[in-house]
């Protein structure tokens, strides 16, 4: 089983169930893909595969992002914000990276513009 280093989970701000959210954004252009749970778990394997690995909170497991469906998520980096609770996982995306089939999970309809 991989471990996380304890000086990186010694940074980060986990909730209460142990999880901390994780943004997804393409390395290059800057857009903004999803929005992942990881636990210490999911962060270790992220790190050491290269692979984004999120915690499931509603199938209570792990997975990794286009195991089944082929869009993977090849990691380029990840970084912690000032807080601590938050991650940001640059990543280059094969496919689409929203279950609906989207290239982002924030193309569902614009809330508001200014």
């Amino acid at each position: 089983m991989t471990t996380l280093d304890p000086a990186i989970a010694d940074r980060v701000h986990w909730n209460a169930e142990g999880l901390v959210p994780a943004v997804v954004q393409q390395h290059d252009t800057g857009e903004v893909l999803m929005l992942g749970w990881v636990d210490d778990v999911a962060l270790a394997r992220t790190l050491d595969s290269g692979r984004a690995t999120y915690w499931s909170r509603s199938r209570q497991e792990y997975w990794v992002k286009g195991e089944t469906s082929g869009n993977v998520q090849h990691v380029r980096e990840v970084r912690l914000d000032c807080d601590g609770d938050t991650l940001l996982v640059r990543v280059d995306q094969e496919g689409v990276a929203c279950h609906t089939g989207d290239r982002t999970c924030f193309d569902a309809g614009l809330v508001h513009r200014a």
